[in-house]
């Protein structure tokens, strides 16, 4: 029993280093430290949890080879971990080649977390998506969030809105760092002319600039949507 205990003990470590690892190559990629975990943890345990941040990866092309490595490393665990408890581990344990393992996932986890190798991974990343990647299949945090406060936000248009037959032109104050990607009216998004058309109700404002800027120009419409939301 020691030596089952001392088996699973090993390979938990392996699947913490292999973790390690992982969160350090996306961060790597530009994710934040605790979107980068807790996605490499669902897609390690196969628990298909969706979140708003998983669009972060499936949209980057360099975080889509690493998610796909920890989805089949993590089928592999579970049927090794079954196997083991199954079959009561036998007498071959394979101590030694785990522990193999082990040392050079240690030493590749503390090489990839040293500053150089950072930095050279880091550029190595971004020259692998400049080079090999048209602008477009670039998530959009990368293209558009040129500060940590832009956001890309929608707003609707509700029955007693004060913007309401507004002229677009006339509805961002002149100095906001706001601007209107287009509007979705129905089935019709409106890109063209936008300057000169009058909102109406409905309507669902598609606004990228300054996350401040944005809730305080469209506090009233931002709190009917909560309202609405809570309700839901």
């Amino acid at each position: 029993m020691l030596m089952n205990a001392l088996f699973m003990l090993l390979y938990f470590i392996i699947i913490v280093l292999v973790i390690e690892i992982s969160v350090t190559l996306l961060k790597l990629t530009g994710l934040k430290s605790k979107v980068a975990r807790f996605q490499v943890i669902s897609m390690l345990t196969g628990t298909g949890f969706t979140t708003d941040e998983s669009k972060s990866i499936i949209d980057h092309p360099v975080r889509r080879k690493i998610s796909m490595f920890l989805i089949l490393f993590g089928a592999f665990s579970l049927a090794v971990i079954i196997s083991s408890i199954s079959t009561l581990l036998s007498d071959d344990l394979r101590l030694t080649e785990l522990s193999i393992i082990i040392g050079i996932l240690v030493v590749a986890t503390v090489f990839i977390k040293s500053p150089f190798m950072n930095n050279r991974l880091s550029a190595k990343m971004k020259s692998e998506m400049y080079n090999h990647y048209e602008l477009w299949q670039h998530p959009i945090e990368d293209v558009l969030f040129l500060e940590d406060d832009d956001v890309v936000m929608k707003i609707d248009i509700y029955e007693k809105s004060d913007l309401i037959d507004v002229k677009v032109g006339d509805m961002l104050p002149q100095e906001a760092d706001i601007n209107l990607l287009f509007v979705e009216s129905g089935e019709v998004k409106l890109r063209k002319k936008l300057c000169e058309y009058k909102i109406k109700l409905g309507d669902i404002l598609f606004l990228y600039g300054n996350k401040e800027e944005i809730e305080e120009t469209f506090s009233k419409e931002i709190d009917v949507m909560k309202e609405k939301s809570a309700a839901e």
